[in-house]
């Protein structure tokens, strides 16, 4: 009898229990996440081989810069800001078409092509490195998103006509190698991870970051003109309506 009373406060409660077996499932979760990271990692490394003979593969759009600001004395200024913001449109003919529905029947219109809109992330991003100069060919904007069920920020430029889209042939002059066995486990450790449930944790575990409520309730007020007129300055409030 004195040995059972010994052993009794090791035994695990249910809910203890049911806490481990959930760490462990999240521990394995975590695992794989990692792991599938460092074999996206060791695909991006792997180095191109030139074709020994490139070959067409259809026709690429982009945007260039026109004739008259190619001899501006900017050159090199907007030069740099296509750069940032040009996209790249990819089609088996010149033409650029795709299909659309008119009047019961299809008909084939022209792909519109934009340049590209810099979100609020990439607006402060090192890597794009905008200068104070830059920034002033950029309009700030606001859009709202149905999926996440708020607006959007962007920046967008504010001269496009100072770029015209260019049609050149899609040449194909390098190649990755594929490694079998690195595809096959990479194919694994995605359809694992992409599974409804394993990726609800991971959002959760791996991006989630804290929000409370508090933080959702202030920025509603902060929206109302009655609560802004008693918590901000004059100044203050004409630079928040300006922003606007």
């Amino acid at each position: 009898m004195e040995n059972y009373n010994l052993l009794f406060p090791r035994l695990r409660s249910a809910r203890s229990r049911k806490r481990a077996g959930r760490k462990d499932v999240e521990k394995q979760i975590r695992k794989k996440y990692n792991r599938s990271e460092k074999l996206w990692d060791i695909r991006r490394k792997i180095p191109w081989i030139p074709l020994e003979n490139p070959y067409q593969r259809g026709f690429v759009r982009f945007f260039v810069l026109r004739d008259d600001v190619k001899r501006s004395k900017d050159t090199d200024f907007f030069e740099g800001i296509l750069n940032k913001i040009n996209t790249y449109m990819y089609s088996e003919s010149r033409q650029f078409l795709k299909k659309k529905k008119k009047s019961g029947r299809r008909i084939y219109v022209e792909r519109e092509q934009k340049l590209k809109r810099i979100s609020s992330l990439g607006w402060n991003d090192p890597k794009l490195g905008f200068t104070q100069r830059e920034r002033q060919y950029f309009l700030k904007k606001e859009e709202y998103n149905p999926f996440r069920k708020r607006n959007d920020i962007y920046y967008e430029f504010i001269e496009p006509w100072r770029f015209i889209l260019r049609v050149r042939p899609n040449m194909i002059t390098h190649y990755k190698p594929l490694d079998s066995e690195l595809e096959k486990e990479c194919d694994e450790l995605g359809s694992y991870l992409r599974q409804y449930k394993v990726a609800g944790i991971i959002r959760k575990k791996i991006y989630g970051r804290p929000k409370p409520w508090k933080a959702d309730y202030e920025t509603d007020l902060i929206k109302s003109r009655k609560y802004t007129a008693y918590i901000m300055s004059a100044t203050e409030l004409a630079d928040y309506f300006e922003d606007l």
